[in-house]
């Protein structure tokens, strides 16, 4: 119901309402862009003539890039909303039954948190080369590979005997981290702009959860029913996305790349973020330590495949991302963008404020359920809301415009919460500020702007690397702070919000530098 109202709300032409008089004495209708934009083209459409009949009414081919009807858009965006759901329970559903699935396989609890760690571990894999190899093999067999996999993976993971066949199974539940950026690259080809910002809107609030409710059941099911009860749960979801996919999914969406896919390329940029990401993970732990031989080994190879990567980008015949793009101001900005927003605001919202407001001598002495309640559930909720309605406004004003005005409110809240940071009436609204600026606004649009900004013939390059700086960022961001924040003084609380605060204002630098391409209003 909810896409029906986004689309149909983009079928209703504004300018058949608002007659203008024009210098010359005739009636003009305004509202819509005469002027359709489409990345690595520019096409002029009529979407309303200058003289608008009152029963006038846009074609559909105005409507969306593949001439699909208003029942089929509908029916695509909630097939691609039920495909994202599938992968999103897989990551916020398991964590609460953690314990039980311990219990269950007779392991500790520090060897089934592996459950998690292998699920993300190979999102990230499959996140960077699918995305990619959707462009040479199509976004339809890709998002069959995707929700093939995680049936798969579901059944493993419904009936394991133990744990090395549990971890086969989130393995291959892990690969469908793709879905959402193919989705964000399924709607820009096949949406109208405007319709485009407002579906994106709906599946952008669906990534981390619904507000912690998703969380929440998953614990209940997994007290009452036993933890193989969440994996029916994502496995009849996955059976009812794929069912939709394959029934509403456009057959005349084209391939966006030709020649072979550059599978040495896909491996050593997918081995470098891997790397980059464990690598600063074993460094900030308290078990190993920046100077551990895991942690310098895994740096090591990260920095040695990210410019091997770049060596094999100049010499590939067809590469993933020629050296010129990535140089450009159009996509670097956006990795630079992702990277530094989620490396500055998200350990504030995940990490300082929690640890302070369950410190009882510097912060608010508040237990963890109550904690989660005032510091992470408002965020969440806020951005649920936000992120819609964000992706309504954006076409209309300019989604790099957008993103600049989410990151001057972060800055702004970030610089009252390293100010006032025991005031627990101001820390509290500033969170909820954050809500708006960072998970309504930011994430929105960076989203967007992957899609957006990426090169035209290599539509799922930008995507893919933006989206692995999602994890990559918040990785470093709370190594950085971690040491600070968890001192028990006021004065580390304050230089873990200064950094926050400097990388943020690194992340809106870049999005001042972001740049369409000339010709184009994105």
């Amino acid at each position: 119901m909810i896409s029906y109202l986004i689309i149909r709300y983009d079928f209703i032409p504004v300018s058949m309402f608002i007659p203008v008089s024009m210098t010359d004495g005739s009636t003009r209708s305004i509202g819509r862009s005469d002027e359709r934009i489409e990345y690595g083209k520019k096409t002029k459409e009529s979407k309303m003539n200058t003289q608008t009949s009152p029963t006038q009414t846009p074609t559909s081919e105005e409507s969306n890039g593949l001439g699909l009807s208003k029942g089929r858009v509908v029916a695509l965006v909630a097939a691609l909303i039920m495909t994202v759901l599938s992968f999103q329970l897989n990551a916020s559903m398991i964590t609460p039954a953690l314990p039980s699935i311990a219990e269950d396989l007779n392991v500790s609890i520090n060897e089934v948190s592996q459950v998690s760690t292998i699920f993300l571990l190979f999102g990230s894999i499959g996140g960077i080369l699918l995305i990619r190899w959707s462009d040479y093999v199509g976004r339809r067999n890709v998002l069959f590979v995707i929700l093939g996999a995680l049936l798969v993976g579901s059944l493993l993971a419904l009936f394991a005997p133990n744990l090395p066949v549990l971890l086969v199974g989130r393995a291959m539940q892990g690969i469908s981290s793709a879905a959402f950026q193919i989705s964000y690259l399924v709607l820009d080809e096949a949406l109208s702009p405007k319709a485009f910002g407002a579906a994106l809107g709906l599946i952008t609030a669906l990534n981390g959860g619904v507000g912690g409710v998703d969380g929440y059941f998953g614990g209940l099911l997994a007290e009452n029913f036993g933890y193989r009860s969440l994996f029916v749960v994502i496995l009849g979801f996955t059976a009812i996305a794929l069912v939709a996919v394959i029934l509403t999914f456009p057959k005349n969406m084209k391939t966006t790349s030709t020649g072979k896919f550059d599978w040495i390329g896909g491996v050593l940029i997918t081995a470098g973020f891997v790397c980059l990401n464990k690598g600063i993970s074993a460094g900030s732990s308290a078990d190993h330590g920046w100077t551990s031989p895991k942690a310098i080994i895994l740096l090591v190879v990260a920095v040695t495949s990210l410019v091997l990567f770049w060596i094999r980008q100049q010499r590939a015949s067809s590469p993933l991302i020629t050296v010129d793009e990535l140089k450009s101001r159009q996509v670097w900005p956006v990795i630079a963008g992702v990277l530094f927003t989620l490396a500055g605001v998200y350990p504030v919202i995940n990490f300082t404020m929690v640890v302070l407001s369950q410190n009882s001598q510097i912060g608010f002495g508040m237990s963890a359920s109550i904690s989660s309640l005032f510091f992470l559930v408002p965020p969440a909720v806020i951005g649920i809301v936000a992120a819609p309605v964000v992706g309504w406004i954006a076409p209309r004003i300019g989604w790099i415009l957008t993103l600049r005005i989410g990151l001057v409110i972060c800055v702004a809240a970030l610089v009252v919460i390293m100010l006032f940071p025991t005031n627990f009436v101001l820390c509290v609204a500033m969170i909820a500020v954050l809500g708006v600026g960072y998970n309504g606004l930011a994430l929105t649009t960076l989203n967007a702007l992957g899609v957006l900004l990426s090169p035209e013939d290599s539509k799922g390059a930008l995507p893919a690397m933006s989206g692995a700086c999602f994890g990559l960022g918040s990785s470093i961001g709370i190594a950085l702070i971690s040491p600070f924040a968890s001192a028990d003084a006021v004065s580390g609380v304050r230089m873990a919000m200064a950094i926050s605060l400097a990388i943020t204002v690194v992340a809106l630098i870049a999005a001042l530098l972001m740049r369409a391409p000339e010709g184009k209003k994105v």
